[in-house]
């Protein structure tokens, strides 16, 4: 395998997992993006980052995006170089909106772009080696293909399927100031669930699929959830009570990922912020009514 171009653009999207009873398993894709610019040089590695994390996140081979990217090259046996990145991030670090699922997905389509058999790194080897990082496929799925996804492990393999999302739909993004890791939040999940609770998400887990593609009527029953939302209170109490008073106003929302960022399937208007105590309350959350980004990561 030969790298026949020394530099590759490449766009990733923020994602959101779980969407309510889809635990480990479901994906939306937003139209919020980060942006790569990869260029093989002589040199030592190095990464320069503007946006998000920007003085915080490794500048040389341990930059995650450096880590995939090498991953996917040594995948094929492609030669390896150094590397030079400019990274203009916009997905918010730490908030349970796929940033680092983004960072390895972006590191693995700018290896397909570098080199000369880009089928070699077709979308299910990409998402099975996203996975072998970020431990299950549920960000890394809707990163890669766009979209709503539901993705499962098939014995040692990660698989991925498309839901066709209703047009319908719209999304607000509600994100607070505060972080939370997920190795923090994954920590706050029982070893056990009942079986009560587990039919009860099978159930919305595939009433959230009929759901988002034809039925949108149904999203405040299709996001509902028992195991994993309430569980984790005690790590972001602001998130979980600011989605109670949400959907006791009608509005459809979840935790994102692993939080703290609210999703809401609503395009919520300053009444509605107003109504949930969130009006004028900018120094604490953010605001932002992204669209679905259908496409997925692209090359540019």
């Amino acid at each position: 395998m030969r790298l026949v171009r020394d530099e590759v653009r490449v766009r990733v999207p923020a994602t959101s997992a779980n969407l309510g009873p889809g635990f480990d398993a479901f994906g939306l894709a937003h139209t919020v993006h980060d942006q790569v610019r990869v260029r093989a040089t002589t040199g030592a590695t190095e990464v320069r980052v503007i946006g998000e994390g920007a003085g915080e996140v490794s500048d040389g081979d341990d930059h995650l995006v450096v880590r995939a990217l090498r991953a996917g090259l040594e995948h094929v046996g492609a030669p390896q170089a150094g590397f030079s990145l400019d990274c203009e991030n916009a997905i918010p670090h730490g908030r349970g909106l796929g940033s680092s699922a983004g960072a390895v997905v972006a590191g693995l389509v700018a290896a397909r772009g570098l080199i000369s058999e880009p089928e070699a790194l077709d979308d299910q080897v990409l998402l099975e080696l996203a996975t072998e990082f970020e431990g299950h496929p549920d960000n890394a799925a809707p990163a890669l293909l766009g979209g709503a996804t539901v993705a499962w492990m098939q014995g040692r393999a990660a698989r991925a399927a498309r839901i066709e999302v209703n047009p319908q739909i719209a999304l607000t993004v509600l994100i607070p100031t505060e972080r939370l890791p997920t190795k923090r939040a994954r920590a706050a999940l029982p070893a056990t669930i009942s079986h009560a609770d587990a039919a009860f998400n099978a159930g919305r887990a595939g009433l959230l699929t009929l759901a988002l593609s034809t039925r949108p009527d149904l999203l405040m029953a299709a996001t509902e959830d028992r195991l994993h939302q309430t569980q984790r209170a005690d790590a972001m109490m602001a998130t979980i009570a600011l989605v109670g008073r949400l959907r006791e106003a009608g509005h459809p929302a979840v935790v994102s990922g692993a939080g703290p960022t609210v999703l809401v399937f609503s395009e919520l208007e300053h009444r509605d912020l107003e109504a949930v105590g969130l009006a004028g309350a900018g120094e604490t959350w953010t605001v932002r009514r992204p669209t679905i980004d259908t496409a997925g990561a692209q090359l540019l």
